[in-house]
């Protein structure tokens, strides 16, 4: 007969709470299947060592002080997110709704021009986890979001058309910025370097992007790593302003 006390219910809800936490963490990204994986992983060795299962208990507890440095290789993005965004908070989640809606509505109006002319663009907008390591890469600027600003400055007559603006706040704080590109080997090798950026700097950081392809003027949103493709603009003002609403979430 199992003893069942206040000690063993607290630690059963500790336990919960940091398996939803870590779930949390790591929703939206690639990671969340290997994170399920793990937790497999765990509840086989609950069951070998209720059960006495010697020989699976000894194959999955075999692996030892390995898990961790399988962790850290698996989710290097996820944990360099994390350390980055603690302490350091962007301005995007204390800004009036007001000023949301401006903001998405400026975007969309000049995705839908950029993608109307075929311009290729990509347009990142900061949320909790500060973007300066990347504005670093650019060049500096401090203009109020404007859709005709945004058209001129991918304009290929522009210097500044190559490489991503950085909004934040109700603020183009950087122009011609380099992002990281995603490494994820399940992305289309039909993927253009704008996408992949766009995907990059989303599983990096909290950040969310809106895309033009040059090619097919298609309209792009990036979220937690993922993109999602054939967006009209108002299906992006929607997406902007729902991820602006929730902050970091």
């Amino acid at each position: 007969m199992l003893n069942f006390g206040i000690v063993d219910a607290i630690d059963i809800i500790i336990v919960a709470v940091l398996i939803f936490s870590i779930l949390k963490l790591f929703r939206g990204t690639r990671g969340i299947l290997t994170i399920i994986g793990i937790f497999t992983l765990l509840l086989l060795v609950v069951i070998a060592n209720v059960f006495n299962l010697k020989t699976l208990r000894f194959i999955v507890t075999g692996l030892g002080s390995m898990w961790v440095v399988i962790i850290v290789i698996l989710f290097q993005n996820e944990i360099k997110r994390t350390i980055t965004s603690i302490g350091s908070v962007g301005f995007s989640r204390y800004i009036l709704r007001e000023e949301r809606e401006k903001i998405a509505s400026e975007i969309s109006e000049a995705v839908k021009l950029l993608s109307d002319k075929r311009l290729g663009a990509l347009i990142v907008i900061e949320r909790r986890t500060r973007l300066d390591p990347y504005m670093e890469t650019g060049i500096k600027m401090e203009a109020v979001v404007d859709a005709n600003l945004l058209v001129s400055i991918f304009s290929p007559f522009s210097p500044l058309h190559d490489g991503a603006v950085i909004i934040r706040g109700g603020y183009i704080v950087a122009a011609k910025a380099i992002l990281p590109l995603s490494t994820n080997p399940n992305i289309s090798p039909a993927t253009g370097t704008r996408h992949r950026a766009a995907i990059g700097i989303t599983e990096e950081t909290d950040a969310i992007c809106a895309v033009v392809s040059e090619e097919t003027g298609t309209i792009s949103f990036s979220k937690g790593g993922n993109l999602e493709k054939g967006l009209d603009p108002d299906a992006l003002k929607n997406k902007i302003l729902e991820s602006l609403e929730k902050g970091g979430g």
